[in-house]
């Protein structure tokens, strides 16, 4: 008997029974989850300026502490897609549940920045492996293409929560007990995660076989560009150190391009891009998330540095931008089940544009909650946007392949997400005037939506039919 056909422990139907198709213990378990992971990509942005007077940080050491944790996420998740489908997402979930709590103790008690950015880099693995997990069961217990597509609604519903109490939950911790809790605060959540995992049914396997040359080299070209992007905007781009780690992230992404192409197990099944639906995804993806992080990362910084304000008022003034994003994740369901997904993707990709450019026209003497409101379209925008999109692309997949898919778009978004914080990083290094890189940042986010929103028209208006992998 091989690997593949074993049953573990971990996989078998726990007492004192298995949660039926369709069940709500499935979809809280996996709602979870992704809140954990959601919560961990926004909730240490208010806490910056603290980590940085605590450890003794600059801006290019304050970058690596979110980018540590995106990076590596994104870097290992096509990996962990396949990982989920070939020893089931049941298992694969657990695991990394168990994972992100240890290493959120560590994040919490870290001496100091290396041992912080180390800890945050096993905390992005962790993730890594919940996420299309979490996404693959909410698949797995929901055949039916409409119970899935309220189902993801739902799920995203826990990612929405995070981003709208990340904010505000890392200045109201900061400013009383201090950024360390801003780690601290996820242990309970996933002890309470693990007892709801109990309930989880037994998950199918797909033989999956890892790509080892993919990974290894999708690690090196994406540290390796950012790290360029971060160093370079600190200290120049003529650097040598720069220009190296600029030509070892080129060399290893057309090594990874090969690997996929010629491999025999790739872990990015290249034929997948072929399809429009599939590549338009990633794009939005990818966009979606460069505009929000990069944003929630400038503006942290912003409102903290430039205008005085305290760890607990900045996170306050983040509530306009994220209080209604769990409500606009339900109504983008509801919007793609009447006028098919192209149209609140494409209305999402606009509308945070529009909240974009006038971000652009925000002054040193501005009020600060008129900037809070200015920032409410980009939020809502992508709310708008993500479900759609999530569903569309999980149709145009087989059913066996979810895992896959769900990395593949995840690692899109979350490779968005990092490359902003380092460009936008960059510009503010680079620019006279911390307005003027703002401004930069915003004008290179809004043009990035706009043109993605012309890619976002090829998209068919009643929906994709399914793809053969």
């Amino acid at each position: 008997m091989n690997s593949l056909s074993k049953i573990s422990v971990a996989d078998r139907p726990p007492v004192p029974g298995p949660a039926r198709s369709g069940s709500p213990v499935v979809l809280g378990t996996a709602l979870l989850g992704f809140f954990l992971i959601s919560l961990d990509a926004l909730i240490v942005t208010v806490a910056l300026p603290d980590i940085g007077r605590g450890l003794g940080s600059g801006m290019s050491g304050l970058q690596w502490v979110v980018d540590g944790y995106a990076l590596i996420f994104a870097a290992l998740m096509l990996s962990a897609g396949a990982l989920s489908d070939r020893i089931g997402a049941r298992r694969a979930f657990g695991g990394g549940l168990v994972l992100f709590a240890l290493a959120s103790a560590a994040c919490g008690s870290a001496p100091g920045l290396d041992v912080l950015v180390a800890a945050r880099l096993v905390q992005g693995a962790a993730a890594a492996v919940m996420l299309p997990a979490s996404l693959a069961l909410v698949r797995q217990s929901f055949p039916d293409q409409a119970q899935r597509a309220r189902a993801i609604a739902v799920w995203t519903v826990g990612g929405a929560v995070a981003v709208a109490a990340g904010p505000v939950l890392g200045g109201v911790l900061t400013a009383s007990v201090g950024w360390r809790w801003i780690f601290f605060v996820n242990l309970p959540a996933s002890l309470l995660a693990l007892v709801l995992f109990t309930r989880v049914p037994a998950s199918p396997r797909v033989p999956a076989r890892l790509d080892v040359i993919g990974q290894v080299t999708a690690v090196v070209a994406m540290g390796a560009l950012t790290y360029g992007v971060i160093e370079g905007g600190a200290h120049g781009f003529d650097g040598q150190l720069v220009v190296a780690s600029l030509l070892v992230a080129v060399a290893a992404v057309a090594a990874f391009l090969l690997a996929q192409a010629r491999g025999t197990y790739p872990m990015l099944p290249l034929p997948l891009l072929r399809s429009p639906v599939v590549a338009v995804s990633l794009l939005v993806g990818f966009m979606l998330n460069a505009a929000y992080y990069g944003g929630v990362f400038v503006f942290s910084l912003y409102f903290q540095q430039e205008r005085g304000q305290s760890a607990l008022y900045t996170g306050l003034l983040f509530i306009p931008m994220t209080a209604l994003i769990a409500v606009v994740n339900l109504a983008s369901a509801r919007l793609a089940g009447r006028f098919g997904p192209q149209v609140p993707i494409v209305a999402g990709l606009l509308l945070g544009t529009a909240g974009l450019m006038a971000l652009t026209r925000i002054g040193a003497h501005t009020d600060v909650w008129a900037v809070a409101v200015l920032m409410v379209p980009v939020g809502l925008g992508g709310a708008l946007a993500v479900p759609a999109l999530t569903a569309l692309l999980l149709d145009a997949v087989p059913a066996d392949r979810a895992g896959t898919a769900s990395a593949v778009l995840n690692t899109a978004r979350q490779v968005g997400g990092a490359l902003a914080v380092a460009v936008f990083g960059a510009l503010l290094a680079g620019a006279s005037t911390f307005l003027a890189g703002m401004r930069w940042s915003m004008l290179l986010a809004a043009a990035g939506l706009v043109l993605t929103a012309g890619a976002a028209l090829t998209l068919p208006r009643g929906g994709h039919r399914r793809e053969q992998a």
